[in-house]
């Protein structure tokens, strides 16, 4: 199993702020002690040709050369700096390889991405260029030079809903957008994706799965997906500072496998995201994380399985 990462995920930031960097090379660090049999590549870079499948030029280019507005930075959450503008690059591009190597093995992953809060044109919520929707754009247009349309589902289930990917693809058929989050939580102002499902404060175990239950089976009847990008934020755990939901470590290994045993029994790659995470404890988030990729782990085995006999 292949997952992408870059030291540069990790961003220096001022003293002080909010957003805990340290959780992505300590994710990194606990792959390579526990699960060392996922291997770990460097994250490629984004080109502008790939960002403009998505992005406005002004906003690629504000973003590479610093000249974007200071609104635009101050609704994304980081302070404009190169070492800012190259993490979003790596970012992306992490996600692009992770769907091309989804393609070939059946799940491929990225230490981060899953930075849906971002539109074509803007950033916010801490995600700049939107790494989905890019990849999404990508690998579809390499389908169609070889002669074949692809259907791409997108299931979201960080605790904040994906605004900035539901925006970007309003009534586009060739991809459906399932987001399972907290009703009252950020973005306050929500967009309409193909599948919305708003969650009240303090939701347990047992009826967040059932809503995720009925959301599948609703995905199956409005879509057939030949690739699926997985948001596995780690906030909806009841030990997210952000969150506001109430998922026990059981309960959300319990979602992460309904996710994955969703797509093993359709045979549909998979491109695995980690999204948010803001534990009160960083060890928390970072645990969440580590069990997601036993599963994930655990997951492409079955997969590789299941090839070798047919």
């Amino acid at each position: 199993m292949q997952a992408f990462y870059s030291d540069q995920f990790v961003l220096p930031l001022p003293q002080g702020h909010r957003f805990p960097m340290a959780k992505y090379a300590m994710l990194r660090d606990a792959l390579v002690a526990h699960l060392p049999g996922i291997q770990l590549l460097q994250a490629p870079r984004a080109s502008d040709a790939e960002l403009l499948r998505v992005h406005t030029p002004d906003y690629v280019r504000g973003i590479a050369d610093g000249s974007v507005a200071p609104a635009v930075m101050r609704e994304i959450g980081f302070p404009w700096s190169e070492a800012m503008a190259e993490r979003a690059r790596r970012s992306v591009g992490a996600t692009v390889a992770a769907a091309r190597s989804a393609l070939r093995q059946g799940i491929g992953a990225n230490l981060a991405g899953g930075t849906h809060h971002a539109y074509a044109d803007k950033g916010g919520g801490f995600c700049v260029f939107n790494d989905v929707a890019v990849a999404a754009r990508v690998l579809q247009a390499q389908q169609q030079r070889e002669g074949r349309e692809l259907q791409v589902a997108v299931i979201d289930l960080d605790v904040h809903q994906g605004n900035g990917t539901a925006r970007i693809f309003q009534g586009d058929a060739s991809v459906f957008t399932l987001s399972l989050h907290g009703e009252k939580n950020f973005p306050f102002r929500k967009e309409a994706g193909d599948l919305d499902v708003g969650l009240p404060d303090g939701t347990v175990d047992g009826d967040y799965l059932a809503a995720l239950d009925a959301a599948l089976l609703e995905l199956d009847r409005r879509c057939t997906p030949q690739l699926v990008f997985f948001l596995a934020g780690a906030d909806p755990h009841e030990g997210d500072r952000l969150g506001r939901l109430k998922l026990t470590f059981e309960g959300m290994q319990a979602r992460d496998q309904r996710v994955l045993d969703w797509c093993l029994a359709r045979r549909i790659p998979l491109v695995l995201l980690m999204a948010g995470g803001y534990g009160v404890q960083i060890e928390a988030t970072v645990q969440v994380q580590l069990n997601t990729y036993r599963l994930a782990y655990a997951h492409w085995e079955r997969w590789q399985s299941a090839r070798l006999q047919t």
